[in-house]
């Protein structure tokens, strides 16, 4: 190579990695860098911790929760529980039933003591937390999203109440789409999420239409921060939710940024598997926690009934699912299979953590989770006489 041409070939070099360097710093570059969200991305962005409880809520086990093997029958065919989870990029599979830990699997590497992301059975717990908040007179559901947020005054959003951004009829012009430039991957790695709120803007009457939009949920978390001032979202859940409920370990609510911070609510909670379990038994016993009622009975029953008034549909409330309308089954739901499945008729919970939902889809997974309580609660012999 002649020495312009080797002067050429350099000064492209330096130039690709100045541009690499670029992006690497940038949220487009952390998009390209990391690509599809997992669970594991708690490790790669800033946090706040909740603490252990120095008491542990210690669930009672049934003698043989970690070895019985169970058949479902599902699809059209009968299988083995365990190695199908295991097939289907499962983690986690634990089952409560009658305050019994019935059944307790961890697959493909995972184990007890690991964390996993919540993806958006976050908006669920952060549900919670409001009704808390509500509770506690730190904020109220009816209020204009401008009360707390007024810059977003110009944008339409005079007309938005936050029962609209808990229910997701908003009408913002948020998009749920995996696009590398798109919004949400933008949401999901930026540095700078109040910026990124604020630049959102309503374009259709609020409260007439649902879509889902994760964007919605991070604006009611920014209203949220700014009602708990000075106290963060995560020292508040820490403070109302974690140590009451007898947490085993640590949490982690991811941050857009290091300094000053916002919980990422739409996605963004760390913590082991029995943690999870246990906001799954919280919701079915209406808020109340071994006699102490953590959240009030009203808000759990209004968070799981039906209401499609102001453009809601029957099967999402306050940030909860509902499965079927005939027995008030309902469920909090992340986008790699994460599950936390609420059987008030059964008496049951069941979590699955998983790094995809592997060949089930959304819909599938809704019907299977209730089947496989069902052959595992008739199987349950540590309940007879319970």
């Amino acid at each position: 190579m002649t020495a312009p041409g080797r002067l050429l070939a350099r000064i492209t070099a330096l130039t690709a990695l100045a541009l690499l360097a670029s992006l690497a710093s940038c949220t487009f570059g952390r998009v390209l860098r990391y690509r599809e969200s997992a669970v594991d991305d708690w490790r790669i962005f800033d946090a706040r911790a909740m603490h252990p409880s120095p008491m542990p809520f210690a669930f009672v086990e049934a003698p043989d929760a970690a070895t019985r093997r169970i058949n479902v029958t599902f699809g059209g065919r009968t299988f083995d529980l365990d190695e199908e989870m295991a097939k289907n990029d499962t983690l986690a599979l634990l089952v409560l039933h009658h305050d019994k830990l019935v059944y307790e699997r961890y697959f493909n590497g995972h184990s007890r003591k690991e964390r996993s992301m919540s993806f958006s059975m976050a908006k669920s717990f952060t549900s919670i937390l409001l009704g808390q908040a509500i509770a506690d007179g730190k904020i109220a559901l009816d209020e204009p999203v401008t009360e707390r947020v007024p810059e977003l005054a110009e944008r339409g959003f005079d007309r938005v109440r936050l029962a609209h951004l808990l229910q997701m009829t908003g009408g913002t012009n948020y998009r749920e789409n995996d696009w590398p430039t798109g919004r949400h991957p933008h949401f999901y790695y930026t540095e700078h999420l109040a910026p990124a709120l604020l630049r959102l803007r309503v374009v259709d009457e609020p409260g007439t239409a649902w879509r889902y939009r994760s964007g919605e949920t991070q604006l009611l978390g920014l209203a949220l921060s700014r009602a708990l001032a000075p106290e963060t979202i995560t020292s508040y859940m820490d403070r109302r939710l974690w140590m009451p409920l007898g947490m085993e370990s640590e949490g982690y609510w991811s941050l857009d940024s290091d300094e000053g911070g916002l919980e990422k609510v739409f996605c963004c909670l760390a913590a082991r598997a029995r943690d999870f379990l246990k906001f799954g038994r919280l919701m079915l016993r209406q808020g109340d926690w071994q006699g102490t009622q953590l959240v009030p009975r009203e808000w759990v029953a209004a968070s799981t009934s039906l209401d499609e008034t102001e453009g809601s549909p029957w099967d999402y409330q306050y940030a909860w699912w509902i499965a079927d309308p005939r027995d008030g089954d309902f469920f909090a739901g992340g986008h790699l299979g994460q599950y936390l499945y609420v059987s008030p008729k059964r008496d049951a919970v069941v979590l699955r953590l998983g790094t995809s939902r592997g060949k089930w889809s959304r819909e599938e997974w809704r019907s299977l989770l209730p089947t496989l309580l069902d052959d595992i609660v008739l199987t349950d012999v540590s309940a007879i006489g319970s």
